[in-house]
């Protein structure tokens, strides 16, 4: 009854807060279909003005000179928030775009995971950002990532740690989506997806004072488009005889595979094959519930393509690679760096993975503005195990 009394207050709220906005809106409108135009690179690296979301993300697998293992995952962020809403609050009042960027570290040998997250609004009391639409350059804070000379150069830190590292792609650029067109259906929207399956890496990276040399393999995705939130599975995965894997799995809220789900064969020439959900098959071996959020993950997992006879499983290096995202991107999510052994055209094959978990907890659901605003966007976060 109370419910009922104040929902016409709310609605008259909302329009009164939608009209602010609206005042308020990039100059740019939103774009939402991006089926009908050819990929244009090197422009597709630049920020995309008319996103409503985009990102850089990178992963990999390194290697120090003193035989110290780690993985990584460092990812920029950019939301328009035209649409989007906390409770009743327009979230452009806060600012539109929003930006973020996520820094990781799974230190394999130690059994040490860290994490940082970052959030900036644009304001001049916030942290400084510059997404460049005219050049490969992002921005934030000290984070950044940038194309020279062909070379993805990254630099980033969290407590403790000092992560540079550039990377050269050893294989050519891959369109992924259902007809490898780079457009990529989800479940609530469309994107532009492409990758660098394949990147030889090499940089510094220093723990506590001391500075080592390390060399790897990391994989960098790029997406933009306009999309709502969903739940999906993601894999990207390294074998040793220099052929990549990534499959994906959108999921419904009751948990059911959504059939929009694809992947991509990259073979060691850098021809791709791409696959439709029909022709993979993911199986859960595990389950792990995070120590601060309790929330529950599958962990490991058998991984089948018939089609090219691949039978591996995959493991986490880390039972514990959760990271609390609240404060920027609204969101916890699992993404961790595993290990890969198993059988491939009926010979042994091992590699590496990361794998992405997103959706397992729903809290952003009801998250309020206050509890965005104030969820300590800059915590720092390690764990030994």
């Amino acid at each position: 009854m109370i419910n009922d009394f104040f929902k016409p207050l709310e609605n008259f709220a909302s329009s009164a807060l939608d009209g602010i906005t609206g005042m308020f809106a990039p100059e740019k409108p939103l774009r939402t279909e991006y089926a009908s135009d050819e990929l244009r690179l090197p422009d597709a690296f630049f920020a995309q003005p008319d996103a409503q979301t985009e990102w850089w993300y990178y992963t990999g697998h390194c290697e120090t000179a003193s035989g110290r293992k780690f993985g990584f995952e460092l990812v920029f962020f950019k939301r328009r928030t035209d649409l989007d809403k906390l409770s009743i609050v327009p979230m452009s009042l806060l600012a539109n775009p929003i930006y973020a960027a996520h820094f990781a570290v799974t230190d394999i040998t130690r059994g040490l995971f860290q994490y940082d997250h970052i959030r900036s609004f644009g304001g001049a009391l916030d942290i400084p950002v510059a997404m460049s639409e005219r050049l490969f350059d992002v921005q934030m804070g000290d984070w950044s990532v940038r194309e020279v000379g062909g070379k993805h150069v990254l630099h980033a830190t969290l407590d403790g740690v000092v992560f540079d590292a550039i990377l050269e792609p050893a294989k050519p650029l891959i369109l992924n989506g259902d007809d490898g067109n780079g457009v990529s259906r989800k479940m609530k929207g469309v994107s532009r997806h492409f990758s660098y399956t394949r990147m030889n890496a090499g940089g510094t990276i220093t723990t506590m004072g001391r500075t080592e040399n390390f060399t790897g393999s990391a994989w960098m995705d790029r997406e933009y488009g306009a999309w709502e939130q969903t739940n999906w599975d993601w894999f990207s995965i390294q074998f040793d005889d220099r052929t990549e894997l990534m499959i994906y799995q959108f999921r419904t809220d009751g948990g059911e595979a959504n059939g929009d789900s694809t992947g991509t064969f990259v073979d060691a020439d850098g021809n791709c094959r791409y696959l439709t959900r029909a022709e993979f098959e993911i199986e859960t071996l595990g389950k792990w519930k995070g120590y601060s959020t309790g929330v529950e993950y599958p962990s490991g997992w058998r991984v089948r393509v018939p089609c090219l006879d691949i039978d591996i499983e995959v493991k986490p290096m880390l039972k514990d690679q959760e990271l609390d995202t609240r404060g920027t991107t609204m969101v916890v999510y699992w993404e961790g760096a595993c290990s890969v052994a198993g059988r491939k055209a009926s010979g042994d094959i091992t590699g590496n993975a990361y794998v992405e978990l997103v959706g397992y907890d729903r809290t952003h659901e009801e998250l309020d503005v206050m509890t965005f605003l104030f969820k300590d966007p800059l915590r720092r976060v390690s764990r030994m195990f």
